[in-house]
């Protein structure tokens, strides 16, 4: 990898969660202690370090694939991978917004839904450039679909 390319998609990846860190910050709200949540929610400490490491994990093979696709001179896939990378961390950032600063629980599910099926695409892109980068990415895909099943049974307890 190079190294301008993982500090790009290190860059993004940290806004992202820089981002999404801010409205996150609401989940010590009284409206979120009080929302009724699910038997099978990971405990609160688990959440940054998973979210740390998926992170670090989507900067890495993000720029394998990049590089990869550069290297190969497919640039039209590359470019079409690299507006995959952004939408998806568009839709990651915003969960956070939707969900703790809104407290709009049912679009916060559909953003969840939209970024599972981005992550789903994402880990496919990256497979196809990079096929053990694809099987690293997969955990943030899995996380993500995980992800949409608990905030929409939160959303269900709350309704």
């Amino acid at each position: 990898m190079k190294p301008a390319t993982v500090l790009g998609t290190t860059a993004a990846t940290a806004v992202t969660a820089f981002a999404g860190s801010l409205a996150s910050r609401e989940a010590d709200s009284r409206w979120y202690r009080s929302l009724r949540k699910p038997s099978f929610q990971p405990p609160a400490a688990a959440f940054p370090i998973v979210w740390t490491a998926l992170y670090a994990d989507i900067a890495v093979t993000s720029a394998a694939a990049i590089d990869e696709l550069t290297e190969r001179r497919e640039l039209g896939a590359r470019r079409k991978y690299v507006t995959a990378l952004a939408a998806n961390l568009v839709l990651n950032g915003s969960w956070s917004w939707v969900f703790f600063k809104a407290g709009r629980l049912v679009p916060a599910t559909v953003v969840a839904a939209l970024l599972a099926a981005s992550s789903a695409d994402l880990v496919r892109r990256t497979a196809d450039a990079v096929p053990l980068a694809g099987a690293a990415m997969s955990p943030y895909a899995a996380w993500t679909g995980f992800a949409t099943v608990l905030s929409g049974r939160i959303a269900q307890l709350n309704g």
